[in-house]
């Protein structure tokens, strides 16, 4: 099965680019979320935390 999508893809010129654009998007996207994550106040963090034991009626 892989070798049909291995020689459809060998015969598309430029394809090789595809992977290295993927690749870099997803670190970028995951260094940003990280970079999000690690900058979130602490008091924004103990509030969301503390939601599901919040009785509010």
């Amino acid at each position: 099965m892989l070798k049909f999508i291995k020689h459809n893809l060998e015969t598309i010129s430029g394809v090789d680019i595809y992977p290295i654009i993927s690749l870099t998007l997803f670190f970028i996207i995951f260094v940003a979320f990280f970079i999000w994550a690690m900058t979130y106040s602490k008091e924004k963090i103990k509030e969301l935390s503390d939601l599901p034991f919040k009785d509010e009626k």
